[in-house]
């Protein structure tokens, strides 16, 4: 069996008869989403927010791919067995939400992307060469994740950004395991599902942050567009880490797309 952890403690809040699952990103773990599994109990619905393997709790798989982090995904939604399942998923984890919805889509019932896109990098494989390499140089130097963290996290955030965000971003991402942020570096650079998004047939919210880099809004808009109606929601302020930026702006847009669409 593909493995797929659920701490009861940490990660599974509320008893909804629908499910909202939170993927994070590579730098991330369930540990982002504190407010937004506040948010989502206190509107009724169940939030499971998951740690991909090899972060926290989770073991790790082999090989590294992002059908098999989407298997991983389907192995937790089988095991939580609700009646409804939307994936919020969040840069890398958005990634794995299109990835899952193209592998097994009659267990999706709806999708919230954040921060993310349909393809990484650009086509013929360079573009994505020299960003493994850009990332991966410090850790080879041996700075470690905690040392690289900070760097990352600034480079992500607005401008604005509050220094009670930038720590917690820091200190969920110091603690990603190097083998593990490497391998799924390694996974995602090779992630393409642009060609899947005019099959998405499920309510679908595509959330952008106005400073975003990594994904930028330009691109969540264009990806909206090719989804059958999808809405596309921009928020003011924020960059890469909008649900830790600004957490009551993000989980006011997330449950009002979810209140639209599912009951509790």
């Amino acid at each position: 069996m593909i493995p797929a952890c659920l701490d009861t403690a940490q990660g599974d809040a509320g008893r909804g008869s629908a499910a909202v699952f939170l993927l994070h990103g590579v730098g991330g773990a369930k540990e982002a989403w504190p407010d937004t599994l506040k948010a989502l109990v206190g509107a009724g619905f169940r939030g499971i927010a998951w740690d991909m393997p090899g972060y926290g709790a989770s073991p790790g798989i082999s090989p590294y791919t992002n059908e098999g982090l989407a298997r991983a995904l389907e192995s937790l939604m089988d095991q939580v067995g609700a009646a409804t399942n939307v994936i919020l998923g969040h840069s890398m984890g958005g990634m794995i939400a299109q990835e899952a919805y193209a592998l097994f889509p009659q267990k999706i019932h709806g999708l919230i992307l954040s921060g993310t896109s349909p393809a990484f990098g650009k086509p013929g494989g360079e573009w994505q060469n020299q960003f493994l390499q850009s990332r991966f140089a410090p850790l080879d130097a041996g700075r470690g994740m905690a040392g690289l963290a900070p760097e990352l996290v600034r480079g992500m955030v607005a401008p604005d950004a509050t220094p009670a965000a930038i720590a917690a971003a820091v200190a969920v991402m110091s603690r990603v395991p190097e083998t593990s942020y490497r391998v799924a570096l390694a996974a995602i650079v090779s992630f393409n599902r642009l060609d899947n998004l005019a099959n998405i047939r499920v309510p679908t919210l595509c959330l952008a942050g106005e400073h975003d880099k990594n994904a930028p809004p330009a691109v969540m808009e264009k990806m909206a567009a090719k989804i059958p109606g999808a809405q596309y929601v921009c928020l003011p302020g924020v960059g890469h880490l909008a649900n830790m930026e600004q957490p009551e702006a993000f989980n006011a847009a997330v449950l009002t797309f979810l209140q639209q669409h599912f009951k509790s």
